[in-house]
């Protein structure tokens, strides 16, 4: 029973681990990448062509990105599965981001996962079939044509949210559950601020998202 207990306990530490570093890490290079289109087509097609450049690259998405994203995916949807949520019957404030989190977690499974394969590797049937990994001289206009698609629009828009909004919080209980923040009122106040930089990096993200709609983004349209 201990051996199972203490497997058990360093599963669930690897699986917040590899949400921080390396998931975290990779989603805000993530969104800084897509952050270019706002500068237009050259800028976003430059940056891709950059990512693709680095040495031993497929080696580091497969270990860095694409391995430690199916063992968090993977070990979600277990813990998901066996989650007993109770925040209808007590609905407070933590039971319902408990749900709010394992919610997202088990769409974003889905969502990743149709990404990769949709941008990565063009292999989604009746969408572009092309690969922006693969054709950085035309990354941009890739995106562009699928973002004339609605529904892929609003998609993206729900992943995104979805994305932002669970690494945003598992930030906290990752500092909560390690000990990094101990006491009711530090752990009140750096839920705060990690709600402050996820409604940031929100911003980010949904503005690199319609940089591929509308010149600029959604800053170009304001000013």
């Amino acid at each position: 029973m201990a051996v199972s207990l203490n497997r058990t306990f360093i599963l669930r530490k690897l699986f917040q681990l590899s949400g921080i570093l390396p998931l975290g890490v990779f989603l805000l290079e993530h969104f800084y990448t897509n952050s270019k289109a706002v500068a237009g087509a050259d800028a976003y097609n430059e940056s891709v062509q950059t990512l693709q450049e680095i040495p031993y690259v497929l080696l580091l998405e497969i270990f860095g990105i694409f391995l430690p994203l199916v063992f968090h995916g993977v070990y979600g949807l277990k813990i998901a599965w066996e989650a007993r949520p109770n925040n209808v019957s007590y609905p407070f404030a933590r039971n319902t981001l408990y749900t709010v989190q394992r919610f997202t977690g088990v769409f974003l499974f889905f969502f990743i996962f149709f990404h990769i394969l949709n941008f990565r590797f063009g292999l989604i049937p009746g969408l572009n079939m092309e690969a922006v990994a693969h054709n950085p001289d035309k990354a941009f206009q890739i995106v562009q044509r699928e973002m004339q698609i609605p529904w892929v629009v609003a998609l993206y828009v729900v992943g995104i949210t979805s994305t932002v909004w669970h690494l945003s919080h598992g930030l906290w209980l990752f500092l909560v559950d390690w000990g990094v923040v101990i006491g009711a009122r530090a752990q009140r106040y750096v839920g705060y601020a990690c709600l402050a930089g996820g409604v940031a990096l929100l911003a980010v993200g949904l503005n690199s998202l319609f940089a591929f709609i509308w010149e600029g983004g959604l800053t170009g349209q304001i000013l």
